[in-house]
């Protein structure tokens, strides 16, 4: 799956490796590799577990649906520090907010790469997302 960053696409080769939430709150499994949340996860659930964690990936269910996006500002102000990443259904003009909200980058399946390439993501990352993110 293709991970989009400020500087274009990038491959990550362990993102079936994450740990679900239902596992990191039963003690279930560590979370060094990462953490898969629902979009609609109580961000206070995870803060005892912030300095084991070094990957939180926020799922979206569809492209309309943005309290993945709430969640992230959450997240950043409880005080977590590791790598976000929106996971799912964000398409090109939504990755300024994702970075404003404090997402580090986004994975999006192979589909929407073919119809969104990275030249696509690039566009909005040159022309907006470093002014939206200063305003954060």
């Amino acid at each position: 799956m293709p991970i989009v960053t400020d500087s274009g696409f990038d491959f990550e080769t362990q993102a079936d490796a994450m740990l679900s939430l239902e596992a990191l709150l039963s003690g279930g499994g560590d979370p060094a590799s990462g953490l898969e949340v629902a979009n609609d996860t109580d961000p206070r659930d995870l803060v005892p577990h912030f300095d084991g964690i070094g990957l939180i990936a926020v799922t979206f269910p569809n492209f309309a649906d943005g309290r993945g996006f709430s969640l992230a500002r959450r997240l950043r102000a409880l005080g977590y520090e590791g790598r976000l990443r929106a996971k799912g259904h964000v398409i090109s003009d939504q990755y300024p907010m994702a970075r404003a909200c404090g997402f580090d980058e986004v994975e999006i399946d192979e589909a929407l790469a073919t119809r969104q390439p990275e030249e696509h993501w690039l566009a909005v990352t040159s022309l907006s997302g470093h002014a939206l993110r200063a305003r954060g």
